[in-house]
């Protein structure tokens, strides 16, 4: 099937492709030519890391329980009744809960440098920006302390101190955010203050379906999702070998550790779990989960996504991919991540966020997150009352100067667009390109950087 004139569409079970310009002769020579060197043939028994449901082994087949129907707890009979964290085999429902744990911040109180920004299809940084985020949880922390609490309740607050752009320096941010349900479906409370103005104000919150500004995520990527939105399968097993794509152009970075010290490494050696993961299969891969979750009509009408499918690490179910699709079934958005083992006495809750990038498909948009020196902190009560309070603002006191040398500042430098993963899970995924992206994807991939509107024709590969 094709689709206009200049559209383009990739079947991911066949990995077929053609346009409505091409004589029947070169659809023909089309399909059986070699797959584009942006993506490897997955159907290939050689090269398949994947396996439906029905390709597991009776080994695999005892970690999960393939039941949707299971037992509910008495008070939130949306939860289920297993104490949390559960144990094996795991319901796809249980996994959803278990990847509550992962949001774009930590689940324990810390500091940390955040860094972000995006590029256009065109070349152009946008909303590039640094900060120093400081996060308080009431003890005790985590996933089970937020299913205890009462719908209303505060789950963390966080103070956002802005370093960069000069115009925001001194700006800042408080984030109050609660513990939902179908009644009380406030996510936060947010307050700002500007230097200019002087005043903290009480901003709107946004809704889930919001897109930030300039930005390839929504709020529910930033703020995270309730599991219990959701209703929850098990499309099978994936092996991921590559998340967060570096281009040649950057060959090392530099990384804040927590205690303040700076370590330079080879981006080549950056891995998906970190140094300290175990698991790791021959070829440094991933095993994951591969899930789908879909939007339960009666706690999420209109919601922008039909579809979320995660990618989860098996021991940890950290996320280390998820696709979004639209209502019309296809994949608008990728977000792909790095992880590193942060809070070890935490064990498989302890992995922390690192580096994440998204992608709007459509407007060919990339965002970058970085969560750089992550640092435990134990705030005394008093002290969270005084810091975390939208008062404090006014005083423009900066607590914790943390700092990060991640962060772009060339377009050169930008991480790649994630790879699309064809042929993986055909009948779960639609995957449908405009020949303009295609070629921009593969003329990218040929030079390993970047390649932006315009550029195509001229690509090569770079040293």
């Amino acid at each position: 099937m094709f689709f206009g004139e200049r559209g383009v569409r990739f079947n991911p079970g066949t990995q077929k492709m053609g346009t409505w310009l091409f004589p029947l002769t070169c659809l023909l020579l089309y399909a059986v030519a070699v797959p584009p060197v942006w993506g490897a043939n997955e159907n290939d028994d050689a090269l398949r890391t994947w396996k439906a449901i029905s390709e597991l082994s009776p080994a695999e087949l005892t970690q999960i329980d393939l039941r949707t129907d299971t037992p509910r707890q008495a008070e939130y009979p949306y939860v289920p009744a297993e104490p949390y964290p559960f144990t094996p085999p795991y319901t796809a429902e249980e996994m959803g809960y278990r990847l509550m744990e992962f949001t774009q911040r930590p689940r324990w109180s810390c500091v940390y440098a955040n860094l972000f920004g995006s590029i256009s299809s065109q070349g152009s940084l946008l909303g590039q920006g640094r900060a120093v985020n400081l996060v308080a949880y009431p003890p005790p922390e985590g996933v089970a302390v937020e299913l205890a609490r009462k719908p209303g309740e505060e789950v963390y607050r966080q103070l956002t101190q802005q370093l960069y752009p000069p115009e925001a320096y001194t700006s800042q941010t408080l984030v109050i955010r609660y513990r939902t349900d179908q009644h009380f479906i406030k996510k936060e409370d947010m307050f700002s203050y500007s230097p200019a103005l002087r005043r903290v104000r009480h901003q709107n919150t946004l809704h889930r379906n919001d897109r930030y500004p300039q930005m390839a995520l929504t709020f529910d990527d930033s703020s995270g999702r309730s599991a219990w939105e959701f209703s929850w399968q098990l499309l099978g097993t994936d092996i991921l070998f590559e998340t967060v794509r570096f281009p040649v152009t950057r060959p090392r970075v530099t990384i804040t550790e927590a205690d303040g010290t700076y370590r330079e490494v080879a981006t080549k050696d950056l891995k998906l779990m970190g140094d300290s993961y175990e698991f790791y299969t021959p070829g440094g891969g991933v095993e994951c989960y591969v899930v789908e979750a879909r939007p339960r009509a009666d706690w999420l009408p209109d919601y922008y996504a039909s579809r979320i499918l995660y990618w989860l690490e098996k021991r940890s179910f950290y996320p280390l991919r998820t696709e979004t699709y639209g209502h019309d079934g296809k994949l608008i958005q990728v977000e792909v991540r790095l992880t590193k083992l942060v809070h070890t006495a935490l064990g498989e809750r302890g992995y922390s966020p690192f580096i994440q990038v998204y992608w709007d498909m459509a407007a060919d948009l990339l965002t970058y997150n970085l969560r750089d020196g992550i640092r435990l902190t134990r705030w005394s009560e008093a002290d969270a009352l005084t810091f975390f309070s939208p008062d404090f603002m006014r005083r423009q006191w900066y607590l914790a100067p943390i700092r990060s040398y991640l962060g772009i500042d060339h377009p050169e430098e930008f991480f790649l667009r994630p790879r699309l993963e064809l042929g993986k899970f055909p009948d779960h995924r639609s995957i449908q390109l405009s020949a303009t992206l295609a070629e921009r994807i593969q003329a990218q991939d040929t030079a390993g950087r970047l390649v932006f509107e315009g550029q195509t024709t001229t690509a090569s590969p770079s040293q």
